[in-house]
């Protein structure tokens, strides 16, 4: 554990209260699924699935890659506040992180392959547990970002590499089953 990873002195207390009444943290524990008392980054991962599959169903990839640099500014933005203000920059509530990591990594596979390849829902399955292993395991670059930038943009860089690379990994999967 770093020093930025301790929790400080003037750390505030989670709260359901606290975070609904604030954006920023509302955001970083994406809608209060970071605040699961078991595998926060799972849940969050889980929350994100609605989203992905109507951004997938409805959006051309244009407004996908635009839906994902305007979730990563967020991301960097409350995952910064929300680390100052529960005292630790990495803090399992915030899963904004994994909302973006999933994304991409369902629609890497969705947008390249198309769907008479993979389904939507296959996308999103393989997509799920490709980033959650990703996620854990931190391949090169995010494991980079996760120990040397203890920042808003390093919470969410980790992930967005993550996110790559599971969907990378789930695109050739669906080549190798078509």
């Amino acid at each position: 554990m770093t020093t930025s990873d301790k929790p400080t002195a003037t750390a505030e207390t989670i709260s359901v209260v606290s975070v609904i009444r604030s954006p920023s943290l509302l955001i970083a524990s994406w809608f209060l699924s970071g605040l699961a008392p078991v595998a926060p980054g799972t849940a969050g991962s889980l929350a994100a699935l609605p989203l992905v599959a109507v951004v997938l169903h409805m959006l051309p990839l244009f407004w996908t890659v635009s839906l994902v640099v305007l979730l990563f500014g967020l991301g960097v933005w409350s995952a910064s506040e929300a680390g100052r203000r529960w005292g630790k920059v990495d803090h399992g509530a915030i899963v904004i992180d994994e909302v973006v990591g999933q994304l991409i990594a369902v629609a890497i596979p969705f947008y390249l392959l198309g769907d008479a390849i993979l389904s939507l829902p296959e996308a999103l399955l393989l997509g799920f547990v490709a980033f959650r292993l990703f996620d854990i395991v931190k391949v090169w670059p995010a494991d980079y970002f996760d120990v040397h930038s203890k920042n808003g943009w390093g919470v969410m860089l980790d992930d967005v590499f993550a996110g790559i690379w599971a969907g990378i990994v789930v695109a050739i999967l669906g080549l190798a089953l078509y």
